[in-house]
């Protein structure tokens, strides 16, 4: 039987404190070789318990074998230089020293395939991976060769494609392409950012979904959110043309956001993962809260298109705090399952 309101994460879940530092993005791995591969498939094991432990019908890796969503993918591969770093602004919101660009760029061999290979023997369960989104990838690096982010997205989205391929015969249920930077570049996204994540979806027979978020809760987010005033209504510039596209899901920030609801009523007819858990705060939400926040949503999406999930990764927050906050999400979404069989 096919679970109503299924629940699953937006992507990154905290590292265990033998393997990385935690609460901290980009944090150094503690161990080296063969050790740190055990260690990463020992995180894996235990995220996924967690998660179901928690209740999470639609699990995933936690991203606990890569140390950043999208640095960890591009370090895979060819024509980018690590050790040559410049400073950039990231989704014109705070600096970063990030590599550069030197050369064409591909893909010599797939970067998470055994990993999802991995995570595809500990379970029956539906599983999502995600991977970082052409446009996303594009603003987290310096660009010295192609001088063109259209034509370095385009590049991206191909090698994107390859490894979706990939990871779809690894038995992946769900591809999911990650993209804050579709909630700050609207002329780009709607000109051809929509078109090279369709790109990068090509030929792909599993479920695909794209992650639009207003980011990890860090303190550049988190500052940048209050500059944008009582309503956050960016999704308004690129929800229609994302409801024409090949895309079969799109997740978004709702809990404890200034997103007005009624904006998922551009996108009604799309499955839609509503972020029913916000990351930018310690606090556990109730499991009433939860079900609120999906309440709220049924009224613009349909039942049986709508999968709670978190706001963003909560890979910056401790992991006690994490797992309460997944066990809120699973509780909400019972009520409100209940709450649907009555009706």
């Amino acid at each position: 039987m096919k679970t109503l309101l299924p629940t699953s994460t937006a992507g990154s879940l905290p590292k265990p404190s033998w393997l990385a530092q935690p609460e901290t993005l980009w944090s150094p791995w503690k161990l080296q070789g063969d050790e740190l591969i055990e260690g990463k498939q020992d995180a894996l094991r235990l995220s996924l318990q967690e998660q179901q432990q928690a209740g999470i019908d639609i699990v995933g890796d936690g991203e606990q074998s890569r140390q950043h969503f999208v640095t960890t993918f591009i370090e895979h591969l060819s024509g980018v230089d690590f050790t040559q770093r410049e400073t950039v602004r990231i989704r014109d919101r705070y600096d970063a020293s990030v590599p550069t660009v030197v050369g064409d760029v591909s893909r010599q061999k797939p970067v998470f395939v055994e990993d999802a290979k991995f995570l595809r023997k500990q379970t029956t369960q539906p599983i999502k991976w995600a991977l970082p989104g052409p446009m996303t990838m594009i603003d987290t690096l310096y660009d010295g060769h192609y001088k063109s982010r259209e034509k370095l997205a385009w590049e991206f989205a191909k090698i994107l494609n390859q490894e979706a391929k990939e990871l779809e015969a690894a038995g992946v249920d769900i591809i999911q392409f990650d993209e804050p930077a579709f909630n700050v570049f609207f002329d780009e996204v709607n000109d051809w950012g929509i078109a090279t994540l369709e790109r990068a979806l090509e030929g792909l027979k599993c479920e695909t979904a794209v992650h639009i978020c207003y980011g990890y809760g860090i303190k550049a987010n988190t500052e940048w959110k209050k500059t944008l005033g009582s309503e956050w209504r960016q999704y308004e510039e690129i929800f229609p043309k994302l409801l024409k596209s090949n895309i079969d899901i799109i997740s978004l920030e709702c809990h404890n956001s200034r997103v007005p609801m009624e904006l998922l009523e551009l996108i009604r007819g799309k499955k839609v993962m509503v972020g029913a858990i916000d990351v930018a705060t310690n606090t556990i939400e109730t499991p009433e809260e939860v079900a609120n926040t999906l309440r709220k949503a049924l009224q613009f999406v349909d039942a049986d298109k709508l999968c709670p999930c978190t706001n963003c990764g909560m890979a910056p927050l401790s992991r006690q705090v994490a797992l309460g906050k997944l066990k809120a999400l699973s509780a909400g979404a019972e009520i409100v399952r209940r709450e649907l069989a009555r009706q």
